[in-house]
């Protein structure tokens, strides 16, 4: 599964090996949260099976949905590259089944191999900075329906 994931896909068999040793299997029925925003996380996930749910709560308007993850995706991975809180809620929208790795561990593996190291941290930047475009044309589009004039 990892292989499948866009954060390994440029690693080699043996490091695909490595990063499959600290990943722990754990598996959520629909509905279950997997964190809320705002709390502290150490951990990134790999969707397996399943669907997995990423959204904010909106005050005054509930639940904005932001993305829906299927197998291959991943989340949660600004845990692994700082302390900052969690800025989405995650929930099981379906049963699903995650890889879980937890930040120590990978730290632990990018500081044994470098090799690895260094594609993965090319990776986090290409997610980061898609996330990045995604976010700004989002925030484009909300002011070009918000209209002038529609904040009074």
């Amino acid at each position: 599964m990892l292989r499948h994931c866009a954060l390994f896909e440029t690693l080699s068999s043996d490091q695909l090996a490595k990063v499959a040793e600290i990943a722990s299997p754990r598996d959520y029925q629909a509905g279950e949260g997997i964190f809320r925003e705002g709390a502290l996380g150490d951990v990134m996930y790999v969707v397996v099976n399943g669907t997995v749910r990423i959204s904010k709560e909106i005050p005054g308007a509930g639940e904005e949905a932001l993305t829906l993850l299927r197998p291959g995706s991943y989340f949660g991975e600004m845990a692994a590259i700082d302390d900052a809180p969690r800025s989405a809620d995650a929930v099981a929208h379906t049963g699903c089944s995650l890889l879980a790795i937890r930040r120590e561990d990978l730290d632990r593996l990018m500081f044994l191999d470098k090799d690895l190291a260094y594609a993965l941290l090319w990776a986090f930047v290409r997610t980061l900075s898609s996330r990045l475009r995604e976010t700004s044309e989002k925030l484009r589009s909300f002011f070009v329906l918000a209209g002038p004039g529609s904040g009074s």
